[in-house]
């Protein structure tokens, strides 16, 4: 069964200054959905409000065409990767990967290195593979719908084309929005892109419109990803 989550109709406020207005963005099950902005336009504000972190003073979330009322959705629904290291450091990747009742062999597979960990307490890994950590247990979670804000600070070039595999590889069974600033990530394993520009969502059509909208210079070999869904 596809589910589709949908959010519009948001505005957020702090004092005087209006961050979000009139935003829609939506997140289906077998898509990868990338999200754009520069610093400060209200990337990680917007996953706050979807997940229901951040009260805003307007908006309207419908989960599979249904209006959905509640501030908050379960884990089952939604889960979040923020952009900080979440996991208590005094747990072990034992403990952890038991708690999200997640299968550390099928881990090992893609990083074979963490066997040695296993016993260990997260806080004697260093931050990228803390930040492996955190993304991998998150999107292998059972749930519909995977927010990831900034997933590839911090993680090392080669783990980073892993972790791609590992998110393409998820797309078919849940929904995922993800932000980063190594945009061309994004571009590399995105399906569809909205750009936030003056407060609002835009969804590009053509790579050249995230030029166009001054976000980022797109270059001859961004442009051979212009074709979204391929």
């Amino acid at each position: 069964m596809k589910n589709i989550l949908e959010i519009d109709s948001v505005i957020l406020e702090f004092g005087n200054k209006r961050i979000l207005q009139n935003v829609y963005l939506k997140i289906e099950t077998g898509s990868i959905t990338g999200l754009f902005g520069r610093n400060g336009s209200g990337k990680t504000c917007l996953m706050n409000i979807i997940y229901g972190k951040l009260i805003p003073a307007e908006k309207s979330v419908r989960l599979n065409n249904k209006y959905n009322p509640r501030k908050h959705f379960s884990k089952e629904i939604l889960t979040y990767l923020p952009q900080f290291n979440f996991i208590p450091k005094s747990l072990t990747i034992e403990r952890i990967f038991k708690d999200y009742k997640i299968d550390f062999s099928n881990f090992l597979i893609y990083f074979p290195e963490f066997e040695k960990y296993y016993k260990s307490k997260i806080k004697l890994l260093s931050g990228g593979e803390q930040r492996i950590i955190e993304i991998y247990v998150i999107l292998l979670s059972d749930t519909k719908f995977c927010m990831l804000d900034e997933p590839f600070s911090q993680v090392m070039p080669k783990h980073i084309e892993t972790i791609k595999k590992i998110i393409i590889n998820e797309k078919d069974k849940k929904g995922i929005i993800i932000t980063d600033h190594l945009f061309e990530h994004i571009i590399d394993i995105c399906n569809e892109i909205y750009v936030i520009n003056n407060g609002t969502t835009i969804l590009i059509k053509d790579i050249d419109e995230i030029e166009k909208l001054g976000y980022a210079r797109i270059t001859a070999t961004n442009k051979k990803y212009s074709a979204f869904g391929r």
